[in-house]
């Protein structure tokens, strides 16, 4: 009965704002009344944003992420919880992950890249003709122990540029068609969600101080040093993402068993909730101005990775569509690279011994993030929240690895910096949720008015 109560004064509100028109004004200063002027600890504006995603990039990315290769994502769903024990999972149906039938998997992606190496096969071939077995032999015997080596090896230098636990050898990863599993509200939440935030908050964002609040306030962030802000910034807007996908995808009603799915939108009572002053102590229209904040600095590693994605091939086997992508990876890159007010990441972790402390810390606090996943009860949740996460820790890798120059040079060497398949999918997916987030922003407040 209450909540057809709040529907009901919800109503009769947006009623009497539409009659009256004053009302909205005030409901429109309270969610959005932080959505103006310059974005902070950056050099942009609030209303330069919202134009270029709105216009140039959101049409971009929501084309682009129908393509097989983004479209497809590999990941373990089975993890167990590494820092508590997880009772709670979610026993709704909207939870549940549907499983990817091997016949709609990309042959391309089936078998890694081994099957893309036959266009090369007349090369091959050629070359074996013309080979002296006597002339060309080359020792290259190893030992079982040195192979053994090098495969540690390599696993700690990648562990060294990642800001995230990468699953693509996992023996019990599996592929999952985002698109048959979109992101929305599923019906997980209370405790179990809540313990996932605030462990976030409270156990790894840079505070000196603890209490039953896990969120800091936005006027003491300013008492805190650039890195740590960041820090609390990209998971503040990171949070704030997520709840607006939440409000955009509610479940309005559901169906029979019998049938498939609910009815899903847009639910303007549950986005007042998450963010307006009198239900947020006045922090949420700065949760929703963290959102633009960790938008610029996806944008930022996307532009720096610019020259290293032109030359991906986004290969799964299709020709027509590997050759599409490619076009509209290009196309995308070419307007990001023209966003004038980028993110400077050079301000962060320079110039002294403490700064490279701080830079390990702030990695091994985002690795914890990236952990904390695989303690979220619901699967789809689980999904969404493994795959943004993982997203955003490639593009602090690429900001600040330390191995990537941005420099128009086009012979980079890949053994100096290498992006796998699923950070490339990761960061686009991740880039495409803080997108549609922006714009759906624009939908809620045209509701309001």
């Amino acid at each position: 009965m209450g909540a057809k109560y709040d529907l009901f004064f919800l109503t009769l509100f947006l009623v009497m704002t539409c009659t009256f028109g004053y009302f909205g004004n005030v409901l429109d200063d309270d969610c959005f009344c932080q959505l103006h002027g310059k974005i902070d600890d950056c050099s942009c504006n609030v209303d330069t944003v919202d134009h270029f995603n709105n216009v140039k990039i959101y049409p971009r990315l929501r084309s682009l992420l129908h393509k097989g290769y983004f479209r497809f994502y590999k990941v373990n769903l089975r993890r167990p919880c590494p820092f508590w024990s997880d009772d709670s999972r979610c026993s709704m149906r909207y939870c549940h992950v549907e499983a990817c039938e091997d016949k709609d998997i990309p042959v391309g992606l089936k078998g890694g890249l081994e099957n893309h190496s036959s266009k090369n096969l007349y090369v091959t071939q050629s070359c074996e003709d013309d080979h002296n077995a006597e002339l060309g032999y080359l020792n290259t015997t190893i030992s079982a122990k040195v192979q053994e080596d090098i495969v540690l090896w390599s696993a700690y230098d990648d562990a060294q540029d990642n800001f995230c636990v990468l699953e693509d050898n996992d023996s019990e990863s599996e592929y999952v068609d985002l698109l048959l599993n979109p992101e929305r509200f599923t019906g997980y939440k209370g405790k179990s969600a809540h313990r996932i935030w605030n462990s976030i908050y409270m156990e790894n964002c840079f505070t000196s101080t603890r209490n039953d609040n896990p969120y800091i306030q936005s006027s003491k962030l300013n008492n805190m040093c650039l890195e740590e802000r960041v820090f609390y910034r990209v998971i503040s807007g990171l949070h704030a993402s997520i709840n607006i996908h939440l409000c955009a995808q509610y479940l309005l009603s559901e169906t029979s068993l019998s049938e498939r799915d609910g009815k899903w939108g847009p639910n303007l009572s549950e986005f007042l909730t998450r963010f307006s002053k009198e239900t947020t102590q006045g922090e949420g229209p700065h949760w929703l101005r963290n959102l633009y904040f960790v938008y610029l600095l996806e944008l930022r590693a996307l532009n720096k990775a610019s020259r290293y994605l032109e030359k991906e091939e986004f290969y799964t086997g299709n020709e027509n569509e590997d050759w599409d992508t490619q076009l509209a990876v290009k196309d995308l890159l070419n307007v990001v690279q023209k966003f004038p007010d980028h993110f400077n990441e050079t301000t962060m972790f320079s110039g002294s011994e403490q700064a490279e402390k701080l830079k390990y810390e702030f990695k091994q606090h985002f690795r914890n993030v990236s952990k904390i996943m695989d303690c979220v009860g619901c699967d789809k949740c689980r999904l969404w929240g493994k795959l943004q996460v993982q997203g955003l820790g490639t593009a602090l890798k690429i900001l600040f690895s330390g191995k990537f120059d941005d420099q128009p040079d086009l012979s980079m060497d890949k053994k100096k910096f290498q992006l796998q398949r699923t950070e490339i999918v990761s960061l686009i997916n991740s880039i495409g949720r803080l997108s549609t987030s922006i714009y759906e922003l624009d939908e809620f407040r045209q509701m309001l008015r």
